[in-house]
């Protein structure tokens, strides 16, 4: 191969992948999810499901139902080095094997292989499924699932402003399952500081300050974090640090109760102190980013 050929080569690849990323993002502007679970119905050699991992938070999901294309699309997104947080399975075309109110993103590449009644039933409350047309790239209208006024939030330790610790969600019933499983599973000790200290809910997000130190031993220096999930599915959308907090060996599991009220959500915004001793902080609720410090 000469060097003019392999530069062509080279060239094209990168063109290639330029216009996947450019699809990927027009996909989600168009659906406006900001982190999550993606789903990629029909994801042929995984170049456009690759693509659709924008950031750190989201996870995507190919299915297809060529081994071929599985194949391909592996092999494509093991390349990259975003295995894991991007995956590819075979399916058979049927239902959608994932539990209900889990997919905030689900894109199908040509028309719905299933029925909406399918696809309605496991996108999350405030997601959103489109289909991906060779011709047109987006194809409009695109389906937003609506959140149901039974789902309440809990946007401060104790419900809300009022103190009152009474939800008004009526979607609450016997547990029969778990919607999802997040790590870490358990905290360092249990005659000493909870790792959990705080944890308030607001708009299809949990937002929690945790510690994360390794187990091994409780005189370890602690590590603490405020995190970020989704509420429907648990992926992790982001986490900022948290230098110091209380001391992690008293033996008051709470601590002190000044700490659960040092969070709090509301909407599409985050306000904690970043810090024991640190002012009043507001963040981005999708990215975490800061916006405003009240000093």
């Amino acid at each position: 191969m000469t060097t003019r050929t392999c530069s062509v080569w080279v060239l094209g690849i990168l063109l290639a992948a330029a216009a996947q990323a450019q699809t990927a993002q027009q996909i989600l502007d168009a659906a406006g999810v900001k982190g999550g679970l993606i789903v990629h119905i029909g994801c042929g050699d995984g170049k456009l499901t690759a693509a659709l991992r924008a950031n750190d938070s989201y996870l995507v999901h190919g299915l297809d139902a060529d081994p071929k294309n599985v194949e391909a699309a592996r092999k494509h997104i093991a390349s990259l080095g975003l295995y894991g947080k991007v995956t590819v399975e075979p399916w058979s075309g049927k239902g959608l094997p994932y539990i209900e109110n889990s997919v905030n993103l689900l894109v199908a590449s040509g028309d719905w292989p299933v029925a909406t009644e399918e696809v309605l039933r496991v996108v999350a409350p405030n997601g959103v499924a489109l289909v991906v047309n060779p011709k047109s790239q987006i194809q409009n209208p695109k389906l937003v699932k609506p959140r149901p006024k039974a789902i309440d939030e809990w946007t401060h330790y104790l419900y809300d402003a009022s103190n009152n610790a009474v939800s008004h969600d009526t979607a609450i019933a016997p547990l029969t399952r778990f919607q999802w499983l997040g790590s870490p599973r358990y905290s360092r000790h249990h005659d000493h500081m909870s790792g959990a200290s705080a944890m308030v809910s607001a708009n299809g997000r949990l937002f929690y300050v945790f510690e994360d130190s390794p187990r091994a031993s409780i005189l370890t220096p602690p590590q603490w974090f405020l995190a970020a999930r989704d509420a429907f599915n648990g992926t992790v959308l982001w986490r900022r640090p948290i230098e110091k907090w209380h001391e992690h060996l008293t033996p008051l599991k709470s601590g002190p109760q000044i700490l659960t009220r040092r969070l709090v959500a509301v909407g599409d915004r985050v306000y904690v102190t970043l810090n024991i001793d640190a002012p009043l902080t507001a963040l981005d609720a999708a990215t975490g980013k800061t916006l405003r410090t009240y000093d």
